[in-house]
């Protein structure tokens, strides 16, 4: 039976009250989810997952504290309450810490418009399991792949409730659906993997369990053959399917706990010149059938459209409510948080402007270079913007792909690489942050 999400969040503002609090928000989550995974045409893992889980924020004066349960019980939230007051009083003053004035508060809650939630009843089991399989027997159908490690089929479900004492009341639901396929070509020494999936809201959206593994099969075979490329600098294409990883770091940039912190390299970029002329980007948190689109943040706010980057120009910071105490500004509507923690700033949907030119033209226009198809671990300096990461993708000879690369090491300072990119026109428009492939202009490798 589902739980009363409304109910919850009102029994922990009225424990957290009797318990001593000034304010308080609570948040309650609901939800459930299927996985399965197959292998060699059988089903190698089946796994089901319900649950609630429970959140309370409390604040005794400029102090505050969070605690979380998934045990829902009249007992259960009482002590809940009273051991989040007791933190609270020997945790240390913050004049930032605070709930929404109510003035503030969004008026429009009905999150319809946006169409996160899929009816009817949930895929069963032997369903899932048949996409899997489909999009395996596709895979292995690729000339010269030798297995897929796996491929696997999921939906889920999950209802948030968030209420305060300030009298904000608000709730939404979500649904899921995702099939994904990972396949291997080569053996030993020369082993490569790729993969490829697809994650939608509606089952409806969903790519065919045939192309998924088709395209994951042809990924693994174009990689046989990868070897080092050559030290130097050259320009380096970033592949659609990895280059939001680029403006993942701009935004922890632009975040308002590294600017109230000082601990960004674009601390000091406030209307200066980010992305080149005529490059925008956009949040716009309303989109919808997409994974990250919500009326409102987790403190209650209105979320709306916004221009985080206008013709190259950075226009202002992400922002929760303390984050913008802290810098004398207003919130963005940004506020994230799970149930365990207090909010934080984070950006959802966003869209990078597209260029002109194709990725294939991209690449022609390069000359000598390596597009970038797959990262593996990470050394950006938060404070200056340093850059370096393992690669390994596709050379590029004369404006054409040549063989396949590994093991190298790409490396750059982020205000000059984001400052001279070059976008394609490859964005896949149903993604929650929809950013094209990105040609970036005299990097340094580190290969041989």
């Amino acid at each position: 039976m589902a739980q009363d999400l409304a109910k919850l969040t009102e029994a922990l503002l009225d424990a957290a009250t009797r318990a001593g609090a000034d304010a308080a928000d609570a948040l309650a989550v609901d939800g459930a989810s299927i996985s399965i995974d197959v292998l060699g045409g059988k089903l190698e893992h089946a796994e089901r997952s319900d649950g609630v889980d429970i959140g309370l924020r409390v604040m005794v004066g400029q102090r505050q504290a969070c605690v979380s349960a998934s045990d829902v019980s009249e007992t259960t939230i009482s002590v809940m309450a009273e051991r989040a007051i007791a933190m609270a009083k020997e945790a240390p003053e913050d004049p930032t810490v605070g709930l929404a004035d109510p003035s503030q508060l969004a008026t429009d809650l009905d999150s319809s418009a946006l169409e996160l939630t899929e009816g009817g009843d949930e895929p069963s089991p032997a369903a899932l399991e048949e996409f899997a399989k489909r999009a395996e027997a596709a895979c292995l159908a690729v000339e010269g792949v030798d297995m897929v490690q796996s491929a696997s089929a999921g939906y889920g479900r999950q209802r948030v409730h968030l209420a305060a004492t300030n009298g904000f009341q608000g709730g939404y639901s979500r649904s899921s659906h995702g099939l994904y396929c990972t396949a291997i070509s080569g053996t030993g020494a020369n082993m490569e993997r790729d993969h490829y999936g697809d994650g939608r809201v509606f089952a409806s959206d969903m790519m065919s369990p045939e192309h998924i593994g088709q395209i994951a099969g042809e990924r693994a075979v174009e990689r046989r053959g990868a070897i080092k490329p050559k030290t130097g600098a050259y320009p380096v294409l970033f592949d659609e399917r990895i280059s939001s990883s680029l403006i993942g770091h701009l935004l922890g940039a632009i975040s308002g706990g590294s600017i109230a912190r000082g601990a960004s390299w674009l601390r000091d970029a406030l209307g200066d010149d980010v992305l080149p002329k005529g490059m925008s980007l956009i949040e716009d948190p309303r989109r919808a059938r997409v994974s990250g689109s919500r009326m409102f943040d987790a403190e209650g706010l209105q979320t709306r459209k916004r221009t985080i980057i206008d013709d190259g120009v950075l226009t202002g910071w992400t922002l929760d409510l303390a984050n913008a105490r802290k810098l004398n500004m207003e919130s963005t509507a940004n506020a994230s948080r799970g149930p365990s923690a207090p909010p934080s700033p984070t950006v959802g949907n966003l869209t990078l402007t597209p260029g002109d030119k194709t990725r294939a033209e991209l690449i022609a226009d390069m000359g000598t270079g390596l597009l970038v198809t797959s990262l593996i671990g990470s050394s950006i300096n938060p404070n200056t913007g340093d850059y370096s990461r393992g690669a390994s993708g596709f050379w590029v000879e004369n404006g054409e792909i040549s063989h396949a690369m590994n093991e190298c090491t790409i490396a750059g300072n982020l205000r000059d690489m984001l400052g001279g990119m070059i976008a394609a026109n490859d964005a896949r428009g149903h993604l929650s942050r929809v950013i094209p492939s990105l040609l970036i202009d005299g990097m340094t490798l580190a290969g041989d």
